[in-house]
């Protein structure tokens, strides 16, 4: 009876997403001036590298909140469809650009038309899964991340050597409308619209998660500006904030940071592939023992430890190129390992008309600001130092800092002793 909900809502959303992960992985690689003549062609320095990488982070932040908020109050399903419609035209417009300043506004523009891609999907996902399943199911549409560097950097490594840069972009820039028509006829934004399940499982559905946004709302009023004023949410800001620091500025200069080493396009695509393929088998293994036990705060605090740690060690053994590498591989994980249970936390702990504003404005700031501030503090630094060591400690720094943070996070309550007073008061 679930198998249908699996089948067909997470593989969809799973290669939705992979696609807009794909936007990231072909511009790392494309950025790497010993595999690819992009930045000679655009004239880019180290600094202007990270610029180049990190605004379109400005334009991702901007349509968080709204888009949440749209998906929460009309519909996921169209609002996701308006956004490949213009990622597809904006990923493609990157492949076109002539200058550094029209590519810069490319990226700014893609990343304003994916913005509301994430709140969006999570909402989607906590109106088909219960609390039960939802660390799974965000772990299964989350591999879109290390799957899309473990899948396609090799490809993309080889499109470069063969075509270059601006034809890869091109034609990996279309993939959004070719994934159009399958999310528009295959995904429903609720159990009782969809004709594919029977009438049994849309009331179990329905039923329970009416229930669980029941337990969530307070015994008393609470204004809107209380709630969003709490410690817990300028933690959640922080964290994800510096979590994607980690994330984007390791993925944007990981290449750089394997030194001078003669590999060629697809090696390094493999390098860079090895790592987000052992995330993606930490990320299910994580999520499955949280949805277990029920517990999400430690299985964030763990996956932060093990990166911070292990980036600042990669730093430590540079000098043995295997041996550094063997520590970035458990480093990268670290961010996306975390996102699966940390996700869960606001629809486990907000009321249901707050979840979609908390999720867009964490995502907005954290994801926003941080993917910016990553790649643009690692471009920064290497200009300055002519390595990426101090950048990569500071990184790590901020993992460490996370594993501290997430315990000023609201604790999720016992699944069948959830009180609503009290788990409004613990924010």
């Amino acid at each position: 009876m679930v198998n249908q909900r699996w089948l067909r809502i997470i593989p969809l959303c799973l290669i939705m997403y992979t696609i807009a992960y794909v936007d990231r992985t072909n511009v790392s690689l494309s950025l790497d001036p010993t595999i690819s003549t992009m930045m000679r062609d655009l004239m880019m320095d180290d600094k202007m590298k990270g610029m180049a990488a990190g605004i379109f982070f400005f334009g991702y932040m901007l349509l968080q909140i709204p888009g949440g908020i749209m998906a929460s109050r009309w519909s996921t399903r169209k609002t996701i469809s308006i956004c490949l419609v213009a990622w597809g035209a904006f990923a493609t417009g990157c492949g076109l650009a002539q200058t550094f300043g029209q590519f810069e506004w490319m990226r700014f523009f893609l990343g304003l038309s994916e913005s509301a891609i994430f709140p969006a999907t999570t909402i989607l996902l906590t109106q088909w899964f219960p609390r039960t399943e939802r660390a799974r199911a965000n772990s299964l549409w989350l591999l879109c991340q290390p799957l899309a560097v473990a899948g396609t950097a090799p490809i993309t490594g080889v499109l470069l050597d063969q075509y270059g840069w601006r034809t890869m972009l091109v034609l990996e820039g279309i993939l959004p409308f070719i994934c159009l028509p399958f999310w528009w006829f295959f995904i429903r934004d609720h159990p009782r619209e969809a004709t594919w399940i029977s009438a049994k499982e849309q009331n179990d559905l329905e039923s329970t998660l009416s229930r669980e946004s029941r337990d969530l709302e307070p015994a008393l009023p609470i204004s809107l500006w209380s709630r969003l004023l709490k410690p817990s949410i300028f933690a959640m800001i922080l964290l994800y904030f510096l979590h994607n620091c980690a994330a984007y500025g390791c993925i944007y200069f990981f290449t750089t940071s394997l030194g001078s080493r003669d590999f060629n396009g697809l090696e390094k695509g493999f390098l860079l592939a090895l790592p987000y393929a052992l995330t993606a088998v930490l990320m299910l293994l994580n999520s499955w023992h949280s949805d277990k036990t029920g517990e999400r705060r430690g299985h964030v605090a763990i996956a932060y430890l093990v990166s911070g740690a292990s980036l600042i060690l990669s730093v430590l053994t540079k000098n043995n190129f295997w041996l550094s590498y063997g520590f970035l591989c458990f480093a990268i994980p670290g961010p996306f390992v975390a996102m699966c249970p940390f996700w869960t936390i606001p629809a486990e702990t907000l009321p249901k008309n707050l979840v979609g504003l908390v999720i867009g404005l964490v995502n907005a700031i954290g994801s926003g600001c941080g993917g910016f501030a990553g790649p643009y503090i690692v471009g920064w630094l290497k200009n300055e130092y002519h390595n990426t060591d101090l950048a990569f400690d500071l990184l790590g720094a901020g993992m460490l800092l996370n594993v501290a943070l997430i315990y000023v996070v609201p604790k999720s309550k016992p699944r069948n002793l959830a009180s609503s007073t009290d788990l409004i008061e613990s924010l």
